[in-house]
């Protein structure tokens, strides 16, 4: 999976401090299901909960917000552009610590695309399709 690393490193970004304090963002996937079809190739799709938590955060949430928002429409653009994933694919909740920090925890639905090719010699290549582009990438 690539697209946790890329999340992690545009909100440490957008939100200097965290790149100071990295022990105060974790970011883990729960739920992940292998999406596979029975096809002669091995290819399949990642899916899973995202889950962030910025902890002790004293900043304003709009800038992770914005953040987040940005990484999505270029990396899970689906988020944003279907009617259904738009209302619950993102998700949030806050725990107010006191009148200057709170702990943020955010929820993202996330899939990736594995594609798998074989070549005549039997050598497989496993590529991660870019979901920021147009065009596949290797891992």
């Amino acid at each position: 999976m690539i697209k946790p690393a890329k999340l992690r490193a545009a909100l440490v970004t957008a939100c200097p401090p965290l790149a100071a304090n990295p022990d105060k963002l974790l970011v883990f996937a729960d739920a992940g299901i292998i999406a596979a079809t029975g096809g002669p190739s091995p290819s399949f799709e990642y899916r899973y909960q995202l889950n962030l938590i910025l902890l002790d955060f004293s900043g304003e949430p709009d800038r992770i917000f914005v953040a987040l928002i940005e990484w999505v429409k270029a990396y899970q653009p689906d988020l944003v552009t279907n009617r259904d994933l738009r209302n619950t694919g993102i998700s949030f909740e806050v725990d107010i610590l006191n009148d200057s920090t709170s702990d943020l925890a955010i929820k993202l639905q996330l899939t990736e695309s594995v594609v798998v090719s074989t070549d005549d010699s039997g050598a497989r290549t496993v590529t991660h399709v870019d979901d920021s582009d147009e065009h596949w990438t290797a891992p």
